[in-house]
């Protein structure tokens, strides 16, 4: 096993090779969308970066499985401002677009903004170091996405149905060779909202987002994110997983998550 999500291509900088550790828990040969959403968000940093800027929010498009093969991610500038940027990223397979995103980037206050401190974003959860070990995760894959990463539920598990308080950090990095960055982790865990706070059984239904939509406030220090997550299902076939982000100082902002409901 490797000890990376993605091996980035040394004759094109645009190609990633994927491993066994992106693989998700739906299929042995398509990926858990939290790998290929923090590839974007990648290379979403690396495009015409600009000092004092951060990216804000980052809304990801799952146009269809991901596979595990190598994979072209390219971004670009759709909208340069001296304030606010938008930019745009791809993610194809050989078979075409796998994955789209956009991202609102930020020019951070200099000085920060008098904002009064009532108003501030406030509110903590039980640390990871107070949750127990971790469960066993329920996929009959012996590698993937839930071996490259650690989690710890503070309320909650992958077997209880419900909402549930968990803590993730990656074991390794997304790209080999880097370090990952707060948004890599932050859009790597945030993906896994609807399993933490999943409400149906595993192995009689599937809850696939077709999207997700990640809003930060402010990045996470330290490699620990806590997602707060609650799985709101409708009987039609349609419904929406809510994700309050923290990390060990606070609240971060939010991911949410457009669910498919249905029968194996």
């Amino acid at each position: 096993m490797t000890d990376a999500f993605y091996l980035p291509d040394p004759d094109d900088e645009r190609r990633y090779h994927s491993t066994e550790l992106t693989r998700g828990p739906w299929s042995p040969d398509a990926q858990h969308a939290g790998p290929p959403s923090a590839l974007l968000g990648h290379v979403l940093e690396r495009c015409e970066p600009k000092p004092g800027f951060q990216i804000g929010r980052v809304a990801v498009e799952i146009l269809g499985p991901v596979p595990l093969a190598p994979l072209t991610a390219t971004a670009r500038l759709v909208r340069p401002g001296r304030s606010v940027e938008l930019l745009e990223a791809t993610l194809e397979s050989e078979r075409g677009p796998v994955m789209r995103a956009n991202a609102w980037r930020f020019k951070l206050a200099e000085p920060e903004l008098d904002v009064p401190a009532e108003f501030l974003p406030t509110g903590s959860r039980p640390g990871p170091e107070q949750a127990p070990d971790p469960e066993v995760f329920p996929s009959t894959q012996p590698v993937g996405f839930h071996t490259g990463i650690e989690y710890r539920f503070a309320a909650g598990s992958f077997m209880k149905p419900g909402p549930a308080v968990c803590w993730i950090r990656l074991r390794y990095p997304i790209v080999a060779g880097t370090t990952p960055s707060p948004l890599e982790r932050t859009l790597a865990a945030a993906d896994s909202g609807n399993g933490v706070s999943s409400v149906l059984d595993w192995d009689r239904y599937l809850f696939i987002n077709t999207d997700l939509t990640v809003t930060l406030h402010r990045h996470p220090a330290g490699e620990w994110v806590c997602l707060d997550a609650v799985t709101l299902p409708q009987r039609h076939g349609i419904g929406l997983a809510e994700t309050a982000l923290f990390d060990e100082k606070g609240p971060l902002g939010r991911g949410t998550q457009t669910l498919y409901l249905g029968r194996r």
